[in-house]
């Protein structure tokens, strides 16, 4: 009979990244429920609304690379800590602005900050969790998206029904500064490094990395990584889904204001908002459960870009709320289902060295979460109708799944774990 591996890594590791992202996605997203009382302010068209919402993401680039860098060779615990402290201020400062000008800039500066800490986490988590777990893991930190998004639209829209937007913004970005204390005392970068872990659990980790890592091929330095041709095939796929992701959540608020009825209040849009969510989580679990079941990771990110594609489209066409609400739900399945299978593969074609520094260069792409929220805007301005934005952002989502077909990653995977077949493994017990 197999040991049973201690699993206490679920329980330390993944809550802390959890709650940690949460609160920099509250921050990221809450925008879209207070751009209506914005716009109150400011004077904002559906046109602006977008690029105030986009902007975001043009400075989501700029630490990319350099977070993925400082992650894999200085401390990913150090940088996460810095750069939320460096987010919150920021976030806090956003509740202090006087124009749509400044609103812009504290925008942009909020993605400059946010934008490391996702590859920093996909580093922390690449040292803590082995290939057969690591699509599990990553689903498990990133329900942090769907997790933010349903607290954070009642939340925004409870605290609106009683509070100045600049409050809300204010009230929402002190989190983050508070937490930034328990992340620096209880998360480890390696598990060497952890006080609460087991021998055993360590030395399974360690010796199922080094497995691992035994079987890829060595590094020919940054520029090889980065020039890979999977690496470069994620970038664009993932620079269509943000599109179709963020045009999506940006304007789920505003979609279920249109058909909620002008009578509605702040908090009942907010709780009608978040139903789409809690589907979008069960749709991350389920989906990387049954990737890291299968090993397969490409079917698993293209499946769902195509159900999301789906939503998108047919609920143009049906005009009940009820039915609104149904497709808004089926594309949320389908936007957020393939993050947990995405994720697991820079890691698994790639030595830990390098694989920072191209997760940094995937994950700029985020710049098409720019695109879609600005072109669902621009076309609603200039038609009077969304229909044309939903439908190019679906567009978006078909070439994703285009992309995830044909991608190699799936063969370098299985040609991976034949290589470590030999050397046999350990079976672990379920989180605890």
């Amino acid at each position: 009979m197999e040991r049973m591996i201690p699993a206490k890594r679920w329980g330390y590791v993944i809550p802390m990244a959890v709650i940690m992202y949460i609160l920099a996605y509250v921050d990221r997203i809450n925008v879209a429920m207070i751009m209506p009382y914005i716009d109150q302010s400011f004077g904002l068209t559906a046109k602006d609304a977008g690029f105030a919402a986009g902007i975001f993401f043009v400075g989501y680039m700029v630490l990319q690379i350099p977070g993925g860098l400082l992650a894999s060779h200085w401390d990913a615990r150090k940088t996460v800590a810095i750069l939320m402290v460096l987010w919150g201020l920021v976030a806090v400062a956003t509740g202090f602005v006087q124009t749509a000008t400044q609103l812009y800039v504290a925008r942009f500066v909020l993605g400059i900050f946010e934008g490391g800490v996702w590859p920093a986490v996909l580093v922390l988590l690449a040292n803590w969790f082995p290939q057969n777990e690591r699509a599990r893991a990553n689903a498990l930190w990133m329900s942090c998206l769907p997790i933010s998004a349903v607290f954070m639209a009642p939340l925004t829209g409870w605290l609106l029904n009683f509070l100045h937007w600049r409050t809300v913004f204010i009230i929402e970005g002190l989190p983050p500064l508070v937490w930034v204390v328990v992340w620096w005392l209880l998360v480890a970068n390696h598990p060497s490094e952890a006080k609460w872990i087991s021998p055993e659990e360590r030395d399974y980790i360690e010796t199922a990395m080094a497995r691992e890592n035994s079987s890829k091929a060595v590094s020919s330095g940054y520029l090889a990584a980065l020039t890979d041709r999977t690496v470069i095939w994620l970038f664009i796929a993932y620079f269509f889904w943000m599109a179709g992701f963020y045009g999506f959540t940006m304007w789920v608020p505003a979609v279920v204001k249109s058909f909620a009825g002008v009578g509605a209040s702040a908090g009942i849009v907010g709780v009608l908002s978040a139903i789409p969510f809690l589907f979008a989580l069960l749709s991350m679990l389920v989906t990387s459960a049954w990737s890291d079941r299968l090993m397969k990771r490409q079917i698993f990110v293209a499946a769902p870009a195509i159900i999301g594609a789906a939503g998108l489209v047919i609920g143009q066409f049906v005009h009940t709320p009820t039915l609104q609400l149904v497709f808004l739900c089926v594309a949320a399945i389908g936007v957020y289902g393939p993050y947990g299978p995405f994720w697991a593969m820079p890691s698994a074609i790639l030595r830990p060295e390098v694989s920072g520094a191209a997760m940094g260069l995937i994950n700029m792409a985020n710049l098409g979460g720019f695109m879609g929220p600005y072109i669902v805007g621009y076309v609603q301005t200039s038609t009077g109708s969304g229909f044309a934005g939903f439908l190019v952002l679906a567009v978006f989502l078909l070439i994703v799944a285009a992309i995830a077909m044909s991608l190699g990653a799936d063969r370098r995977i299985a040609e991976s774990q034949k290589t470590n077949a030999a050397a046999g493994g350990h079976r672990h017990a379920p989180a605890e």
